[in-house]
């Protein structure tokens, strides 16, 4: 039976780095037979991560990629809309980024973004907002019918935390660049966010494409649930390698190969 209950979840001990790491270490292998496996069989995955600003996407996105291929696991984060493609049909900037045979598209945010801050900062009307409501469901079952694998996630992190990670973000240099304007208003939209969230759980939820939601407070924990909840919606198999032995290097051109470089420009090894 899944934990819902947040006041239990919180309850746990806090995990461990060395623990998350080697539960990290072995869901990051899982992924690496995941990638052979569409590479080998040409499937074609969407991972849709949707959520509050601050809720975590970035770190779940970064422990997935981490350790494959870039070429298999391609990640769109789209910026704001041109005027061209705001001129286009709403879906159409994002479907040129629909992965082919092989290939794993996750989006750093969507076309839910009609559904979100699109609709909560008055970026559309309600007719649109209505609209893609109404049909991204049917959108989403020719996506799924045409054979790919669609994974929606909503990533749902508190107001305490929210406010805390905000604030990690303000006095960090590291971090300050993760703090946009719309960041700092949406701050300040809470519940007009969840009033988004709920209208277009309720519109999109659906069995041939439905949302899955990540409690998101505890970090680690939501990378790790997060990660084997996606392994969990594919239909992968470990594909059998061939055994690989590294050749003899051949010496019948040897040579100095270090002469050459000496008077080169060197960078300074300064660590």
């Amino acid at each position: 039976m899944a934990r819902n209950d947040q006041a239990a979840a919180d309850a746990r001990p806090k995990m461990k780095n060395k623990e998350y790491l080697k539960e990290l270490e072995k869901l990051q292998v899982e992924l690496c037979y995941v990638q052979d496996w569409v590479k080998e069989t040409g499937a074609r995955v969407i991972i849709v991560f949707e959520g509050r600003d601050a809720a975590g996407k970035g770190g779940i996105i970064k422990a997935i990629t981490e350790r494959v291929s870039p070429r298999v696991f391609r990640v769109v984060a789209l910026p704001a809309p041109t005027d061209r493609e705001k001129s286009q049909m709403y879906l159409q900037r994002y479907m040129e980024h629909f992965p082919a045979g092989g290939e794993i598209v996750i989006f750093d945010r969507s076309w839910y973004n009609r559904a979100g801050v699109e609709y909560v900062m008055g970026f559309c009307t309600k007719d649109q907002h209505d609209h893609f409501l109404e049909q991204c469901p049917a959108v989403e079952g020719y996506v799924v019918q045409s054979g790919i694998i669609l994974i929606k996630i909503w990533l749902e992190v508190g107001m305490e935390e929210q406010e805390r990670r905000f604030d990690a973000r303000i006095s960090d240099p590291l971090r300050q660049w993760k703090l946009s304007p719309m960041d700092v208003e949406s701050y300040s939209r809470w519940y007009e966010y969840s009033r988004a969230r709920d209208l277009m759980l309720e519109a999109t939820d659906v069995p041939h494409a439905p949302w899955f939601i990540l409690r998101s407070d505890v970090k680690k924990r939501a990378r790790l649930n997060g990660i084997a909840h996606i392994l969990s919606r594919i239909p992968y198999e470990p594909v059998k390698r061939p055994q690989v032995k590294l050749p003899k290097r051949s010496n019948k051109e040897k040579y100095d190969d270090q002469a050459p470089l000496r008077g080169r420009r060197f960078i300074e090894e300064r660590f």
